[in-house]
């Protein structure tokens, strides 16, 4: 059956975000490489560039989810994707006179970060438009799946690059494939409808969407999760290229190997949510899959250099495995929960608190790999992931996840007097 591979528009949003991940994926790679082999970074510094990238979500996280729900989705996307191409097309041209600083390379991670901010919430809210509500899961396990492949190519092609042409052709690469998925979402022919609605203001509309998740148990369980396990998940990512290549003395096309080989567990996991889903309930998989990563974060700290490089692959492998298939089960929730006129509202306000964590937990990733050492930070970041399982007891006793109640509305919470 083709499935959604017969949907010409899902077909465009699929290359073009697949495209754009990988670029993604490359640079995520190549701009600490960047930092660490050409500009001779810090530690602290290192991890700051994964601080900033995400810092717009605690400076405009909020607003944006409300000025996405009054607008067309697809315009959006296509003004982020520009500006991130000219963002990081300017880093480059950059390096070639000269001028190329960790300053410069740091405010281009930010501005990266803004566009990334509106470009995520319209994102999540289109692909709705595109396909029916029974598709939903098939949609996301497919853009999942294809994001987690690109995760495996990435790593690899960004070292590769890194050996070849310099650190910095791995930063070009990704602005061309944003310039792809430009073109790729302007091919798209459906439209969807927006509803016009009452003008209310701004700031009544953000209150609207946290009310929402503040007072739904489920939605306000994943929000503190979520922000929990991306303390430990950042500050381990964010020093791991400064683990492996000065802790370990991988090279950098090891380095991106080592990472492309446990990435290649977040295309196992997107290839069996759909079989997790069904045999176990989507809500049952969910914690299956969550209690499977806590544990595999130990793995890293114990890694050495050469052949020891295999406990840290497989650290990554079995962390990418689950947290694919997690993701999907929970993203398909909440597109098939949320009322579709608050989507964006509340996935800001999750994302407020879940993204907002991660530039403190990148400082803090830095700032202890440097006070405690690195390889200590690993052990530090791993205990808090498996600490923050618990935290999902409230779906411990459901095999699937709750449905929509059609025509209900926003839960309020008590108004001050």
């Amino acid at each position: 059956m083709k499935g959604l591979w017969g949907n010409r528009d899902f077909r465009l949003l699929w290359t073009g975000e697949t495209t754009s991940m990988l670029g993604s994926m490359v640079a995520s790679t190549a701009l600490p490489l960047v930092a660490v082999v050409t500009l001779q970074a810090s530690t602290f510094q290192v991890a700051l560039l994964t601080a900033v990238a995400w810092l717009p979500w605690l400076i405009v996280g909020l607003p944006a989810g409300a000025w996405v729900d009054r607008l067309p989705k697809r315009p959006v996307m296509l003004i982020c994707n520009t500006v991130s191409m000219a963002v990081f097309g300017s880093v480059p041209l950059a390096a070639a006179f000269g001028a190329l600083t960790m300053p410069y390379l740091l405010a281009a991670a930010t501005l990266g970060g803004f566009a990334k901010v509106f470009f995520t919430l319209a994102y999540r809210a289109y692909l709705p438009a595109l396909v029916g509500a029974d598709e939903l899961l098939e949609g996301n396990a497919k853009l999942q799946g294809s994001e987690s492949a690109t995760q495996v190519a990435g790593p690899g092609l960004a070292g590769l690059l890194a050996q070849v042409l310099g650190p910095v052709s791995g930063i070009l690469a990704d602005a061309v494939s944003f310039g792809v998925s430009v073109l790729c979402v302007r091919a798209i022919r459906a439209r969807e409808t927006v509803v016009a609605a009452e003008r209310t203001p701004l700031r009544s509309q953000i209150a609207e969407g946290l009310r929402f998740v503040v007072s739904d148990r489920y939605l306000r369980t994943l929000t503190v999760f979520g922000a929990v396990s991306n303390i430990a998940l950042t500050g381990y990512g964010s020093i791991q290229i400064v683990f492996l290549s000065r802790t370990l003395g991988a090279a950098p096309g090891l380095v991106g190997l080592v990472l492309a080989l446990g990435a290649t567990g977040g295309v196992l996991g997107a290839a069996l949510v759909g079989r997790l889903g069904a045999r176990f309930g989507a809500a049952r998989a969910f914690l299956l899959c969550e209690a499977f990563v806590a544990p595999m974060g130990l793995l890293g700290p114990l890694s050495r250099p050469g052949w020891g490089l295999v406990p840290y692959v497989l650290a990554l492998f079995g962390v990418c495995a689950g947290l694919v298939a997690s993701n999907i089960l929970t993203m398909t929730f909440r597109q098939q929960y949320c009322p579709p006129e608050l989507f964006s509202r509340i996935n800001s306000s999750a994302a407020i608190v879940n993204y907002g964590t991660i530039p403190l937990a990148g400082v803090l990733g830095g700032a202890l790999g440097e006070a405690i050492g690195v390889r200590e930070t690993l052990w530090v970041m791993a205990g808090v992931l498996i600490a923050a399982f618990p935290v999902l007891l409230p779906f411990a006793k459901l095999r699937e996840f709750p449905a929509r109640e059609e025509g209900r509305p926003p839960r309020r919470l008590p108004q001050p007097t």
